[in-house]
């Protein structure tokens, strides 16, 4: 076999994991996806369908659901990394005895973990040094991917060899993979975006207009390049695909599952019922507090997401907050044009 067409295995399935498993599998390659659960792994052979996260998605004969890590990882040459943050040290430490040097590792998870502020790729290289890192991400709605609705996403990595795999495995006629060198950036925006969507969902819920929605979006955005300028990463990556496409679709779509929550609390839930709810990860409810704290140790101003944050768990009420963002300093319009300064 040559080793384009290794085994490809997925880690995690959820929703974007089954998805990646689907378009992988449909291109020609063996995959192999990764559960917990023996029971779902069961349930998924016999069916052909994750029946939980992606109903009437069939599954072609070429996927294996195994709860066994090293089943999973055997022979594949390439891995995408779809387990929530909270999940992302322990199962990639147990599955590291499995993953042989050159690997193509490749992260889906849009999290940040709390111990160090590291972005999941970050974790990737300390887990998997033997390994070549990347990660996916974009406006990629998993139920419209099923549905082999037109869609764009990036891979990013300044691993040329691993772009072109990774375009490779996954582009097909309603799925177009554009590559970035900027790794840091493209996964940060995918992080934060998580926090704007759970703002828009309650503005959503309080009846707000198309103004305050379109005001919301585009502050949104001004806080995310700020916040990622200062960690580093390149602002022009922003207004593309992982940027502010990944917001737009976030921040407007009832299939994203972090504006769901926010759009529940907006309602009157509380945080608790609106995760029972959703009865998913919702990532922007960690990425949220992790990040308010960052930008108050270091001085970035973000008033949205500290907002948020307050509402969340510190019982601000959402009235004030939204008071505050309108009350709250003139500064510019366009973050890039004025580097160095608050906007």
């Amino acid at each position: 076999m040559s080793d384009a067409r290794r085994p490809v295995a997925v880690l995690g399935g959820g929703s974007f994991g089954t998805a990646m498993t689907k378009i992988v599998a449909d291109n020609g390659y063996q995959t192999r996806l990764w559960v917990r659960d023996p029971e779902t792994a069961a349930v998924i052979n016999a069916s052909r369908e994750n029946a939980r996260y992606l109903p009437g998605a069939e599954l072609p004969d070429s996927v294996v659901a195994t709860e066994s890590l090293e089943e999973a990882l055997d022979g594949a040459g390439m891995v995408f990394v779809a387990v929530p943050s909270k999940a992302f040290v322990d199962v990639l430490g147990q599955a590291a005895r499995w993953v042989p040097d050159g690997t193509l590792a490749v992260s889906c998870t849009k999290g940040i973990h709390g111990d160090g502020f590291l972005l999941m790729s970050q974790l990737l290289g300390r887990l998997w040094p033997q390994a070549r890192v990347g990660v996916l991400s974009g406006p990629n709605l998993a139920k419209e991917i099923v549905e082999q609705r037109f869609t764009g996403t990036v891979v990013a990595s300044d691993d040329a060899g691993l772009c072109h795999a990774v375009q490779e495995a996954l582009s097909c006629r309603y799925f177009r993979v554009y590559d970035n060198h900027d790794m840091f950036g493209v996964e940060l925006a995918g992080a934060l975006k998580n926090i704007y969507a759970m703002a828009t969902g309650m503005a959503a819920a309080l009846g707000v207009g198309e103004n305050s929605r379109a005001f919301l979006i585009t502050r949104s955005l001004a806080e995310m390049s700020r916040f990622a300028v200062r960690l580093g990463a390149n602002p022009m990556t922003f207004l593309g695909l992982a940027g502010v496409g990944d917001l737009i679709v976030t921040c407007s779509s009832s299939l994203s599952r972090n504006y769901r929550v926010g759009h529940m609390v907006g309602s009157g839930q509380s945080l608790d019922q609106a995760l029972e709810a959703l009865g998913q990860t919702a990532e922007g409810v960690n990425t949220v507090q992790l990040v308010a704290a960052h930008a108050r140790d270091n001085d970035i101003y973000m008033p949205i997401a500290c907002g948020l944050h307050d509402i969340l768990f510190a019982g601000r009420p959402l009235q004030e907050v939204i008071s505050g963002l309108m009350l709250g300093e003139h500064t510019h319009d366009v973050e890039f044009a004025h580097l160095g300064e608050r906007a």
